[in-house]
C-alpha cells in the first residue's frame, strides 16, 4: 500500500513538474514576444520622428547639420532646445512611475503601458539616425541581437546561481549612471571612452541575470498558482530585457557606429 501510495504522490509531482515546465515555456515566449513588439515599436518611432526632425530642403530648415542635411522645426526642438532634456529623461521617469504604479494595473493595461513606454524610448533615441550611418546601425543591431541571444540562452540553461553576480551589476549600474551624469558637466575624454565599454560589459551581464531571475520568479510563484502576478511578470520581465537590449545596443554603437 506504502509502495502504491509513494508511485501515486510521484506521478503527481511529476504531472505538477511538467505542467510548470510547460507554463515557464509559454511565459518565456510571452517575455521575448512582448520585448519583441516593444523592440520594433521603439525602432519604428525613432525613425519615423528622425524623417520629421530633418529635411534636405532648405526652404523648410530653421539650421544646418550637414551639406545637405537640414533641422526642421520639429528637430530643432528635439534636439536644440529646452526639451531635449525633457526628451532624454523622459523614459527614466516613464520606467520609474511604470514600476511603481503596476500593482494597480490590470496585465491588459501593464502591456499598453509598455508600449507607450516603448514609444517613448524610440523619440528619446531616434537621434541615432542623425549621428550614425543606417548601416552602421543596423550592424550593430545585428550584433547585439546575437550577442543578447546568447547570453540570454546562457542564463536561462545555466545552473550557477546569478543572484551575487546581479547584486554586483546593479551597484555598477548606479556608478555608470553617476558617471555618465557627472560627464555631461566635466566633459572628460577619458572617462567618455570608457563608458561605453563598461556599459556593455554591465548590460551583458544583466542579460543573462535578469533571465535567469525571470525563470526562478515564474517557478516561484507557479507552484502557488499565483495566476495574477504571473500575467504582470511577464510584462516586467519584457522591460527588463528591453531595457538590457537597448542599452547594450547604444554602448556598441558609440564603439561600431560610423558617424554621418
Amino acid at each position: 500500500m506504502a509502495q502504491l501510495d509513494a508511485l501515486r504522490t510521484g506521478r503527481i509531482a511529476g504531472a505538477r513538474t511538467a505542467e510548470i515546465d510547460q507554463g515557464l515555456r509559454a511565459h518565456m515566449n510571452k517575455v521575448y514576444g512582448t520585448m519583441s513588439v516593444g523592440m520594433l515599436i521603439t525602432f519604428a518611432a525613432a525613425w519615423a520622428i528622425s524623417g520629421l526632425a530633418v529635411t534636405s530642403d532648405p526652404a523648410q530648415a530653421v539650421g544646418q547639420i550637414g551639406a545637405d542635411s537640414y533641422l526642421t522645426s520639429i528637430g530643432a526642438a528635439l534636439y536644440t532646445s529646452p526639451l531635449k532634456w525633457v526628451v532624454m529623461f523622459a523614459p527614466l521617469a516613464f520606467v520609474f512611475g511604470f514600476s511603481a504604479g503596476i500593482n494597480r494595473m490590470s496585465a491588459a493595461t501593464a502591456q499598453l503601458v509598455f508600449y507607450a513606454f516603448a514609444a517613448v524610448m524610440g523619440v528619446s533615441i531616434s537621434s541615432i539616425f542623425l549621428v550614425f550611418t543606417g548601416t552602421s546601425i543596423a550592424q550593430t543591431f545585428l550584433v547585439t541581437s546575437i550577442a543578447f541571444a546568447s547570453l540570454s540562452l546562457w542564463g536561462y540553461v545555466t545552473n550557477k546561481d546569478l543572484s551575487g553576480m546581479g547584486t554586483f551589476l546593479l551597484m555598477g549600474l548606479v556608478g555608470l549612471i553617476a558617471a555618465m551624469i557627472l560627464n555631461i558637466f566635466i566633459q572628460s575624454e577619458g572617462l567618455a571612452m570608457a563608458i561605453p565599454f563598461i556599459g556593455v560589459l554591465i548590460f551583458a551581464g544583466l542579460t543573462a541575470y535578469d533571465t535567469q531571475r525571470i525563470k526562478t520568479e515564474y517557478i516561484a510563484h507557479a507552484q502557488h498558482g499565483d495566476s495574477e502576478w504571473l500575467g504582470k511578470s511577464a510584462i516586467m520581465g519584457a522591460l527588463s530585457l528591453y531595457l538590457d537590449f537597448i542599452n547594450m545596443f547604444m554602448f556598441l554603437l558609440q564603439f561600431m557606429g560610423n558617424r554621418e
